[in-house]
């Protein structure tokens, strides 16, 4: 097994660049997860670590040794597509020996290491089936196999999951974790379902238009973003953004938008970026009887069985989405007062977008 570093890998096809100076350190057994919405980069910088694509500048290294200009075969590395390509006319024992087969290995030792590798996937009681008569996880299992028994330095996988359903998803996500447990290796994992990223990665890494925007583990990417990309793209339902700006309140710093005035504990001069927007998420929205706060019309009810996800009208057009417990006497047209969690409110420059008073 081996751990894989990128320094600064470039990929530019005419004047557009699909990945921008990506530099990334994974350790020998670390399972990283690269995610982003479609286009971003994540699928490229997987085919150059892979040697599918040539990179335009920047470096590849597996196990400390650079392989930036070694062939696929030679980077000793097992890659699963979204497409499995299993052989239809044949056996799952024999789509899984294929590879070893073409490498000319003994049979018995085909035999022992195919045997081996479908108990450590579950799809021993499978070996004498064909593909067509297999559901879509055990199609998977088989192809992950095949790609095991080759016994690579590392794994990439380039959204294994999209094709199946989504219980099927749920159910596989946990079989590839206890599968990275038991295998210790080094997995790189391409998805565009954040979802899939925060339930399985040791680390993400965030990217944007060929760019790393942040790299962490989950709930240090999910409660500390460091700018609006990444807080909008992690959460279901997604973060509440609020466009406004700061001002002065009696020597304290405060934000102010339609219908929404909040006054900080920082003062006046805390930030110099006027306009702002503010981030809080549906959990942090606090609906309440009486006064404080601020009042809202409930506009739709979305009832998710263990929360309940409430949309707030107020101030004109705009919009606040809380979560609430199933238990919640609410309907569509209540005037309901809403608070947030003061200390979990982040804040991101107008502008750029960057993450400011931290």
């Amino acid at each position: 097994m081996a751990g894989i570093r990128l320094a600064g890998l470039t990929k530019a096809f005419g004047a557009s660049r699909a990945v921008d100076g990506v530099s990334l350190d994974i350790p020998d057994g670390e399972f990283v997860v690269l995610v982003g919405p479609s286009g971003c980069g994540k699928t490229t910088t997987l085919n150059m670590i892979a040697g599918l694509e040539a990179p335009t500048a920047g470096d590849v290294y597996i196990g400390g040794e650079r392989v930036t200009d070694r062939e696929p075969r030679d980077r000793q590395l097992g890659m699963v597509f979204q497409s499995l390509a299993l052989f239809p006319h044949m056996s799952v024992f024999d789509n899984i020996a294929f590879p070893l087969r073409i490498r000319k290995t003994p049979p018995a030792e085909v035999r022992a290491r195919v045997e081996a590798v479908a108990e450590t996937v579950r799809v021993a009681p499978l070996l004498g089936k064909r593909p067509a008569t297999l559901s879509g996880g055990e199609a998977q299992r088989v192809a992950l196999a095949r790609t095991i028994v080759m016994r690579p330095r590392a794994f990439l996988m380039d959204e294994p999951l999209s094709s199946l359903d989504a219980r099927l998803r749920v159910e596989m996500r946990t079989e590839l974790k206890r599968l990275h447990a038991t295998l210790r290796a080094t997995f790189l994992y391409v998805t565009h379902d954040q979802a899939e990223a925060m339930t399985m990665a040791d680390r993400i890494v965030v990217m944007q238009y060929g760019v790393v925007q942040q790299v962490g583990p989950p709930l240090a990417i999910y409660a500390d973003p460091v700018n609006h990309f990444v807080a909008g793209f992690f959460g279901v339902p997604p973060m509440n953004f609020v466009a406004g700006a700061f001002a002065a309140d009696a020597g304290r710093l405060a934000f102010r938008a339609a219908g929404v005035t909040i006054v900080l504990d920082r003062p006046a001069e805390a930030v110099t970026a006027h306009d702002a927007v503010l981030g809080v998420r549906p959990e942090h929205v606090r609906l309440r009887d009486g006064t404080g706060g601020w009042t809202a019309t409930v506009s739709l009810l979305e009832p998710l069985g263990d929360e309940t996800i409430v949309f707030l009208d107020y101030g004109g057009a705009t919009s606040i989405v809380a979560t609430v417990d199933p238990d919640e006497k609410i309907a569509v047209g209540d005037r309901r007062r809403f608070m947030f969690d003061q200390d979990k409110l982040l804040f991101f420059d107008g502008t750029t977008g960057e993450r400011i008073l931290r």
